[in-house]
């Protein structure tokens, strides 16, 4: 069949003009990609700059407990010194690092305010903190100085634009990892000869070296197996997480994460449970009701399967949600087998889990038939306070072991909550912790 000049031209015609959309569609996802760079680069930027105010904060409050004297001071500044680390361990989630590459920078984290909350429990009105205390106190300052100076001088290298925050993937033509990752590398290395701290925490040192209860004589599982529990928890496709590494330790297992290290998950070898995950994100205007958040996080461990746990206390830092929970065994709200999940607030996102508490703790129990009597028990409280609510607990020790107690939620008379435990076979008064209400949040001290 032949084609006419008129038709050839009219073909060529339409040949060039697709060529020409294609080169400007082809420019216009370029303009795209290049502002989605951009914006990335922006939000890892704000985590920076927020990351070292809140190490430079710490810092300051820790400086303020050398000075401290008084219980009720000590106190305010346990509060603000976690409220400070939560704060720090929301920006670093945000930035393209993964877990394993900052061990260090979020053990210190983690520790710096569980350990003053520690230390403010065991004051009394007219106790005062010991010299082992106050030398690791000092020694927590000594390292929050370093941290806070590694920080500063990471975020004027973000700035000067010498660390390009839009490199996030690995520089696969010098086979490197991105620059952001080596100006953590120098942050990691200033913890050497930091202390074991040993308190009455879950961030204790002979707690997190403690075996594994739930991963003792638990049945092995495969990478792959690993990987697609992973990719299940996760909502992700197992092709997303092309990373993987073994990891050795007291929980070992397989540590999988995306190209770009935004996402980071580990699951156990034996038994193939999820240890913990962090989703590093820039989190939007809250949009989520505290109620809505909740909701969320239960909808989510019934989604994994874990059942029967009590909401505890919650904490809300840069648009996240991090609540806590104890498992409940028929009514017995056991505070040692801890599982924390964080919730984005703009979307309902789960954005972080951390299961390593139950993983260590969790057994099955059992309980001494015959108990304390819980009408003696409520003699023990103080007169000074008032009595509004009551449950059977398990508690964690210094030791490393648990007591079953009667925990009663009172309210003193200048309007403060008071937690009293009493010893369900003794009957002694076992430990007192005051609830501290803020705007984002319940903590205890």
């Amino acid at each position: 069949m032949n084609c006419s000049r008129r038709c050839l031209i009219r073909i060529f015609g339409f040949g060039i003009f697709a060529i020409v959309v294609l080169i400007a569609r082809n420019f216009a996802l370029m303009d795209e990609a290049e502002k989605s760079r951009l914006a990335l680069a922006g939000s890892y930027s704000g985590a920076v700059e927020q990351l070292a105010d809140a190490c430079g904060s710490i810092n300051e409050t820790l400086e303020k407990q050398l000075y401290a004297n008084s219980p009720e001071m000590h106190k305010n500044l346990a509060v603000k010194l976690y409220q400070q680390a939560s704060t720090a361990k929301a920006a670093l989630a945000q930035l393209p690092l993964e877990r394993q590459e900052l061990e260090n920078t979020y053990k210190f984290l983690s520790q710096v305010g569980d350990y003053s909350l520690s230390v403010s429990r065991k004051l009394g009105e007219d106790s005062k903190v010991s010299a082992k205390d106050y030398e690791n106190i000092s020694k927590l300052y000594e390292h929050s100085q370093q941290l806070a100076q590694d920080m500063w001088e990471l975020e004027s290298m973000v700035m000067s634009g010498e660390i390009d925050l839009r490199q996030t993937g690995v520089n696969t033509s010098q086979g490197k990892a991105p620059l952001m990752t080596d100006g953590f590398a120098d942050v990691e290395e200033s913890f050497d000869g930091y202390p074991k701290l040993i308190y009455d925490g879950p961030f204790s040192d002979n707690i997190m070296e403690k075996k594994p209860k739930m991963t003792t004589g638990a049945s092995e599982v495969s990478e792959k197996q690993a990987l697609e529990r992973c990719s299940i928890a996760l909502n992700m496709s197992a092709g997303e997480l092309s990373r993987s590494e073994k990891v050795d330790g007291r929980m070992p297992g397989w540590r999988f994460s995306d190209e770009g290290g935004n996402v980071s998950c580990e699951v156990t070898s034996a038994g193939g449970y999820i240890s913990y995950f962090l989703k590093g994100r820039n989190v939007g205007e809250e949009k989520l009701s505290r109620e809505q958040a909740i909701k969320s996080a239960r909808k989510y461990l019934d989604y994994l399967g874990i059942l029967s746990m009590k909401m505890t206390y919650y904490d809300i830092a840069d648009g996240v949600m991090t609540i806590n929970y104890a498992y409940s065994d028929l009514g017995t709200c056991v505070y040692t087998d801890l599982v924390k999940v964080s919730v984005a607030m703009d979307n309902g996102e789960i954005v972080g889990y951390d299961a390593r508490g139950f993983l260590v703790n969790h057994t099955k129990r059992s309980y001494p038939k015959k108990l304390f009597s819980k009408l003696r028990a409520q003699e023990k409280v103080s007169a000074q306070l008032e009595i509004t609510g009551e449950q059977l607990c398990v508690i964690p020790t210094d030791s490393l072991g648990e007591k079953l107690c009667y925990e009663f939620k009172c309210k003193a008379k200048n309007g403060r909550n008071v937690l009293v435990y009493i010893n369900a076979e003794t009957g002694e008064e076992q430990q007192i912790l005051l609830l501290v209400e803020t705007p984002t949040g319940t903590l205890t001290v």
